[in-house]
Order: C-alpha cells, then sequence, then structure tokens
C-alpha cells in the first residue's frame, strides 16, 4: 500500500471512530466513551493542521507574508476543532487589545485545550513562545520552526535571556507580537485561579517597551477535566483586557508589573466564570 493509501486507511479509520465512540457514549452513559472521542479529534486535528502549516509557512515565507503563518495555521485549527468537537472559545475585546502591533499578549493556562484558544484568540502577525524540546516533535515542531516561535530553552538563563533578546529586536523590525503562558505550566484546575506568573514575559515587554496585552480565559473543566477524563462540547468565554503600556518602565519596575497584571486577571476570571456558570 503507498503512502498515501496509509493516510487514507487512517483517516477513514478516525472519521469512523469519533462519532461512533460518541454513539456509545449516549448509549451506555459513559462519559469516558465521549473524552475518548473528542481527544482522538483533537490530536487528529492537531496533526493535520500543522501539516497544512508546514505547507503554508512556506508558502507565505516565499511570497513575503511569513508573519501570518501561525494565524492561518490557528484559524484552520479553530474550525477544525469546532467541527470534530463542538468545543469554541468565545473572544470580547472590547478595548481593541487585539489589534495592538506590536505586543505582548498573555494568557492563562490551564490543559492542553489551550491551543485551541490561539486557534480563536491570535491576530495576525503574531507568534508564540515555546520551550525548545518541542523543536524536535514531528510536524509540529517543523511548523512552529518555520513560523517564527520564539523557542526558549528552559535550562539555561542565558540562553533565554538572548532568546528574548532576539525576539525584542524582532517585534519592532517585522511587527510581530507574541503571545506568553506566564504561568510556565498548565495549571489543570477546576476552579478560577491562577498560578504564579514567571517575569520572563514581563522582561520582554519592558525591553521591547510595547503593551501587555491580558487574555483571561474563564475556567473551563465543565468542558475539559483531563484528571476526571470528561470532554465535553461547548463555548467557553475569553476577555481581553486593556493592554498595559509598559514605555518608560525598567526593569526596576518589572515586580509591580506583575504584580498588577496578576491582580487583574485574577479578578477577571472569576468574574467570567461565574458569568459562564
Amino acid at each position: 500500500m503507498s503512502l498515501i493509501g496509509y493516510f487514507g486507511a487512517a483517516l477513514t479509520s478516525i472519521l469512523v471512530s469519533i462519532p461512533t465512540l460518541h454513539l456509545l457514549a449516549s448509549v451506555t452513559h459513559m462519559p469516558v466513551l465521549s473524552f475518548a472521542a473528542r481527544s482522538i479529534a483533537s490530536f487528529s486535528a492537531l496533526i493535520f493542521c500543522a501539516c497544512y502549516g508546514v505547507a503554508a509557512s512556506i508558502v507565505l515565507r516565499l511570497v513575503g507574508y511569513g508573519g501570518l503563518s501561525q494565524w492561518t495555521t490557528a484559524r484552520a485549527f479553530k474550525w477544525t476543532m469546532w467541527t470534530l468537537t463542538g468545543v469554541e472559545f468565545n473572544v470580547t475585546d472590547k478595548y481593541g487589545g487585539l489589534k495592538v502591533r506590536p505586543g505582548i499578549l498573555i494568557g492563562n493556562h490551564q490543559t492542553e485545550l489551550d491551543v485551541l484558544m490561539l486557534g480563536c484568540v491570535f491576530p495576525p502577525y503574531t507568534s508564540v513562545t515555546a520551550k525548545s524540546s518541542l523543536k524536535w516533535v514531528p510536524f509540529l515542531g517543523q511548523f512552529m520552526a518555520l513560523s517564527k516561535t520564539v523557542f526558549i530553552n528552559r535550562t539555561s538563563r542565558s540562553a533565554a535571556l538572548a532568546a528574548f533578546s532576539q525576539a525584542a529586536e524582532t517585534m519592532h523590525s517585522e511587527q510581530q507580537s507574541v503571545f506568553i503562558f506566564p504561568e510556565g505550566t498548565r495549571s489543570y484546575a477546576n476552579t478560577p485561579t491562577l498560578l504564579p506568573f514567571k517575569k520572563g514575559a514581563f522582561h520582554l515587554a519592558v525591553q521591547a517597551q510595547v503593551p501587555i496585552v491580558p487574555v483571561v480565559v474563564a475556567n473551563y473543566s465543565n468542558i475539559l477535566d483531563v484528571k476526571r477524563k470528561i470532554f465535553n462540547s461547548g463555548s467557553i468565554p475569553v476577555s481581553i483586557l486593556k493592554p498595559v503600556e509598559t514605555k518608560g518602565l525598567t526593569k526596576d519596575d518589572v515586580d509591580a508589573l506583575v504584580e498588577r497584571v496578576n491582580k487583574d486577571m485574577a479578578e477577571e476570571l472569576v468574574r467570567i466564570t461565574q458569568v459562564a456558570e
């Protein structure tokens, strides 16, 4: 069988298994089967969109629009996931924060589903930061490398600072924004809480003298709870807060900046989670 044949067979088996698992879940009243179905769908969508992203990144770089690579791939993932899982993030941006360019977008980090959140939130000419080990993940790593991802070596402070310094220069030269999860890891929280913020995003914002755009996602443990093996369809609210200016600030102001933004995001997280309930 050819490579295309194997790919077609795999795709067919995936498309058949997803509705089959959903049907079994409704008959047996076992939510874990819906969890399995949507998990398979999500992983399949991620691989498909990563492959699309590699191709899109190459083409866009050739025609001078490489900065749009992650945006177009994010939107493809958004619609693929909505079709396969019925999950979407409903974004409210009353201050126009998503139009800020360049800027540092920061968001709370809950689960793997935050990749879909990026698909719904991501503005054009924005890239993400990621740990350097992801560079070697098949398909995903190639896409990220081609689409201007800022890779951070978390085991080397000097290497991380060098990456941020390069990112600050690129932000201005190419008018490119960056999305960072300041908690540094997924919280898997089932209540509207934040982990302590790391300071890297704030140092980068001050170094580049660009605004910080807080992105607050309601707690969605009712949609996805990895520990309890629950994965439902639904809409998750996202609130874009007023951009925080950093012009004139120095590294001495970073601690106060972190505290202020964390407080504002924590309060909004509680509010929109209550509204969602």
